[in-house]
């Protein structure tokens, strides 16, 4: 499987891509701002279409180019119910420093948007994901989980947005946001996982539920529970 991504916008929000070998056609994870361009250079020099826009949380910085994506393509975003409501008034769901970056503008959702549930598994371009409902940084947080490398050799994937970084989690100080139910979610969600799983998070480097656990200073304390 492909999985690449890169970081786009003022927030330096990784926008992630995910294909078959072999396929033509692609899921794209968190497309941010500025994310379109690059984006759309890089499925064009290597022959992808989308199907999908899969997004972990509705902040504005993770689904700011999702309705160019979705309109480009014709395919629909996929999002949690609690966050819908910020793909067409993101202002919600930002403190007020951040509001200054967006006055004037006007944002409506894709004109498909399919909505997540816990547990649910979708298959698009030929990759299954299991959604995780993960409040905490916001209501309708989710982590993505698939599957890449071989049938004999397989990796464990989980696109965690902004639940679990490198080193660290998400905030909760943004509207939504509840740190209790955050390391709640990380606890009963992402600790059950096993230690080679690889954290793909919405913002900065790649790291393994393994790594987190021995390491994260914000986990402490923190067990596995379902």
């Amino acid at each position: 499987m492909l999985v690449t991504g890169f970081p786009a916008g003022m927030f330096q929000t990784n926008c992630y891509i995910l294909a078959q070998d072999g396929s033509r056609e692609c899921v794209v994870v968190d497309p941010g701002q500025d994310a379109a361009e690059p984006l759309f250079e890089f499925l064009g020099s290597e022959d992808l279409t989308v199907t999908a826009v899969l997004l972990t949380h509705g902040h504005l910085d993770h689904v700011w180019s999702a309705r160019a994506v979705c309109e480009r393509f014709s395919v629909p975003a996929y999002i949690h119910p609690d966050d819908r409501y910020m793909l067409s008034d993101p202002a919600r769901g930002i403190g007020p420093t951040m509001k200054q970056f967006i006055d004037g503008m006007t944002f409506t959702e894709p004109d498909e948007v399919i909505e997540l549930a816990d547990g649910d598994k979708i298959t698009e371009a030929g990759i299954t994901f299991v959604v995780d409902h993960t409040p905490g940084h916001t209501q309708g947080s989710v982590v993505l989980r698939t599957q890449a490398g071989t049938d004999s050799a397989p990796v464990d994937l989980a696109l965690t947005g902004d639940t679990l970084f490198q080193g660290s989690i998400g905030r909760s100080d943004l509207p939504g946001g509840n740190h209790e139910q955050l390391l709640d979610s990380i606890a009963r969600k992402l600790l059950v996982l096993g230690d080679d799983t690889v954290v793909l998070p919405g913002h900065g480097g790649n790291s393994s539920i393994g790594a987190e656990r021995a390491s994260n200073p914000f986990l402490v304390g923190l067990s596995g529970q379902e």
